[in-house]
C-alpha cells in the first residue's frame, strides 16, 4: 500500500502579501470598508493641507509682539513669548533653575528602572517614591541652603500640571490597593463596610466639588488659626478622590485572581500580608495594567480643574495669558499648544504601559 505524501502547500498569491495584501485585508476587504476608506481618505485630503498651512507654512513663528504675525497662519509668537510662563507659572525667572534641576534629576533618577540588568531598582524605585519627594519640594519651595522661598501660590504652568499629577498618581495608588483588600474582607464587616462607604461616596461626587470643597469649605470647619496651604488642600481632595477610583481597578483584579492561588497560597501556610503581597497582588495588579494607566492618565488631564481654587496649572496660565490685551485674538494657538502638550504625555503613558504589559505577559505561554 502506497504511502500517502501530504501536498505541499501553496505559496499565497502576490496579491496578498505586501503592501497591496495589508491594504486588501485592511482597507479593502469588503464593500462597506471600502466605502469608508474612500469617505476617510476624503476627509483627510480635504482637511490636512488647509491645517498644515495653518499650522507651518503660513504660520509666524519668530517675534516678539503680535506685529510679526501678518502672514495669515498661526501665530506661535504667542507661545513663544509666554513659553517661560506657560512652563513655571509665576515662578521667579532667576529661580527656574530649581524646577528644572527637580525634574531633570527624577528623569536621571527614573532612567536606569527601564533596564532590565540593574540591580538595585527596588532600592531606587524606594527613593524615589518616598525620599526624593521631599528633597524636590525643600528645593521648591526654598527656605533651605540660602534659597530664597517661593510661596506655593506662585507655583504654576506645566510644572504644576505635573506635581499634581505625580503626587496624585503616587499617594492614590497605594491606598487605592487598601481600600480594594478592605473592600474584599469579608472577615471583618466593619473594615469592609467603612471601604465601601468611602468609596462609594468619592466616587459619587464630581472631582470639581471636591475641589471646591477642599478649598472654600474645608477651612471653616477648622480651629481658629489651623490653615492648610491651598495647593496641600488641593492635593488631599485629589488624592482621596482617585484613590477610590484606583482602589475599584485593583479589586477588578483582585476578583480576576482563581481561586486556586488563594488555596496554594494558604496551603503554604503564609499570612494574609504574605499571601497579598508575595502571591495575589503582583497578579492582580499585572492583569489591570491598563485600568491603572487609564486612571493615571485621567487624572493627569483632571489637574486642569484646579482653576476652580485659584490654581494655574498649564491650561490655567494659557486662559491667564489670553487676558493680557497684546495677545487678544489667539486663543487657538494656545489652546492647540495645551491639547499638544497633554497629548505627549498621555501618548507617553499609554505606550508605556503597552510596553509594560508585554514585558510582563508570562502566563500561558507554551
Amino acid at each position: 500500500m502506497a504511502e500517502f505524501v501530504p501536498h505541499p502547500e501553496l505559496p499565497p498569491p502576490a496579491s496578498s502579501v505586501g503592501v497591496v495584501g495589508w491594504m486588501r485585508r485592511n482597507l479593502f476587504s469588503g464593500w462597506l470598508n471600502s466605502l469608508l476608506t474612500v469617505v476617510a481618505l476624503y476627509l483627510v485630503v480635504t482637511a490636512l493641507p488647509p491645517l498644515l498651512n495653518w499650522a507651518f507654512f503660513s504660520a509666524d513663528f519668530v517675534g516678539e509682539s503680535r506685529d510679526a504675525c501678518d502672514s495669515g497662519g498661526a501665530c506661535w509668537v504667542f507661545v513663544n513669548a509666554r513659553f517661560s510662563t506657560f512652563m513655571y507659572g509665576f515662578y521667579p525667572a532667576a529661580q527656574a533653575w530649581r524646577v528644572d534641576l527637580i525634574f531633570g534629576t527624577l528623569l536621571l533618577l527614573m532612567s536606569p528602572l527601564f533596564f532590565t540588568g540593574f540591580r538595585y531598582k527596588l532600592q531606587l524605585g524606594g527613593f524615589i517614591l518616598f525620599v526624593y519627594p521631599w528633597i524636590a519640594f525643600g528645593l521648591m519651595h526654598g527656605g533651605l541652603l540660602g534659597l530664597p522661598v517661593v510661596e506655593t501660590a506662585k507655583w504654576g504652568g506645566l510644572s504644576l500640571t505635573l506635581l499634581l499629577a505625580a503626587v496624585g498618581c503616587i499617594a492614590a495608588l497605594p491606598l487605592g490597593v487598601l481600600l480594594a483588600l478592605g473592600r474584599r474582607s469579608t472577615d471583618m464587616p466593619v473594615v469592609q463596610t467603612m471601604c465601601v462607604v468611602f468609596i462609594e461616596f468619592w466616587r459619587g461626587v464630581p472631582l470639581i466639588t471636591v475641589l471646591f470643597m477642599s478649598s472654600v469649605m474645608l477651612p471653616l470647619f477648622l480651629p481658629e488659626g489651623v490653615s492648610f496651604d491651598k495647593l496641600l488642600r488641593a492635593l488631599i481632595g485629589i488624592t482621596l478622590f482617585q484613590s477610590a477610583y484606583m482602589a475599584e481597578v485593583v479589586r477588578g483584579g483582585l476578583q480576576a485572581i482563581p481561586k486556586g492561588q488563594y488555596e496554594a497560597a494558604d496551603a503554604l501556610g503564609l499570612g494574609y500580608w504574605r499571601k497579598m503581597g508575595l502571591i495575589i497582588l503582583p497578579q492582580a495588579l499585572k492583569i489591570v495594567i491598563p485600568g491603572i494607566v487609564n486612571t493615571f492618565i485621567a487624572l493627569f488631564k483632571d489637574t486642569t480643574l484646579v482653576i476652580i481654587v485659584g490654581l494655574l496649572e498649564i491650561l490655567g496660565m494659557v486662559q491667564n495669558a489670553l487676558n493680557d490685551p497684546n495677545w487678544l485674538g489667539f486663543s487657538t494657538e494656545g489652546y492647540v499648544f495645551t491639547a499638544f502638550v497633554f497629548w505627549i504625555f498621555c501618548f507617553s503613558m499609554s505606550r508605556y504601559s503597552q510596553w509594560l504589559e508585554r514585558k510582563l505577559h508570562t502566563g500561558h505561554k507554551r
